[in-house]
């Protein structure tokens, strides 16, 4: 790493020790605020993150950073790096790499290839394998020659406008796996617990039972209570579509706002970055939508933010 390092103009700042199980929207807002904070000093940031909520952290990152012009690139490794198996070092390697092709956004480097931060999702416990492009192509992949850029899913930011920092989060999000035979009681607690949003993950493109146990109709309690209701898909690939079937025409009839083919980690975090701009429920719905959204040179600085596992 220290071969690595001496290619660049870095500077480490050690911003949290904390296991990556305990990340919570509070650790998201600090770390955007952190990056916004020495933005303009810097050709890029690598933030070393433990896996189990990378995905989440990269996507939320993706909401609360607008209009990116660098790279953001998120990595970490699943065997420590003084392990003599350990993939962290090709991790970082594959960072920095990002940062030097100028990659801009959030992303994730892992496994010699560069993820979009909110397209990412960790399917894999130990593999090295561990992270995939959901419904989208890579950023970029490493081979023997070099980091191949993929020009045609890159999406610079506009140069002649500031990176925003929107950071305000509302936490009061759950997220919701249906099974055949789920209590539609449970929407009645969650808004009795004064939840302002909700992320279901239906069956197959988009179902919900309303036979005996009629959760179609708690939804549209659940509507007229204020609350926003996402709903996604199971299925890890492609996108649901509600107007297939008839329980679905009537989610929607119900104002429940379409996942398509966002990731669960997407959908949680964008629903509390929306919630976190606005209480206005037709601006939620407006603004969720609307959001589906070289080598040679050796003098370029990184700032590397660093925390435990």
């Amino acid at each position: 790493v220290g071969s690595m390092l001496s290619a660049f103009d870095v500077e480490v700042q050690d911003i949290l020790r904390l296991d990556s199980s305990n990340m919570q929207p509070e650790e998201w807002e600090f770390i955007a605020r952190t990056i916004h904070g020495c933005w303009e000093a810097y050709d890029g940031v690598v933030l070393t993150h433990g896996t189990d909520t990378m995905a989440y952290t990269a996507s939320v990152l993706s909401y609360m950073l607008q209009n990116l012009t660098k790279p953001v690139v998120l990595t970490g490794s699943q065997m420590p790096i003084d392990n003599l198996l350990t993939d962290a070092r090709n991790n970082l390697y594959t960072a920095f790499s990002a940062v030097d092709c100028r990659i801009p956004g959030v992303s994730i480097a892992f496994d010699h290839k560069l993820i979009r931060g909110c397209r990412a999702v960790k399917v894999r416990t130990m593999g090295f394998e561990a992270f995939e492009s959901v419904n989208a192509p890579y950023l970029g992949e490493v081979f023997a020659n070099g980091i191949h850029r993929n020009e045609s899913a890159i999406r610079p930011g506009d140069p002649s406008r500031p990176t925003r920092l929107l950071d305000r989060l509302c936490p009061d999000v759950f997220l919701l796996k249906l099974i055949p035979g789920t209590n539609p009681a449970v929407f009645s607690m969650l808004m009795d617990m004064h939840y302002r949003g909700i992320v279901i993950e239906a069956f197959g493109a988009g179902g919900l039972h309303f036979v005996r146990r009629d959760l179609i109709a708690k939804l549209q309690a659940a509507a007229r209570a204020g609350m926003t209701v996402v709903v996604c898909s199971q299925c890890l690939y492609e996108p649901s579509d509600f107007s297939v079937y008839e329980v679905g025409q009537r989610a929607l009839a119900q104002g429940v706002i379409q996942g398509r083919d966002m990731t669960t980690e997407a959908a949680v975090t964008k629903l509390m970055w929306v919630l976190g701009q606005t209480d206005d429920p037709e601006e939620v719905r407006r603004q969720f939508k609307l959001l589906n959204i070289g080598l040679d040179d050796r003098s370029l600085r990184i700032v590397l933010f660093s925390y435990d596992a």
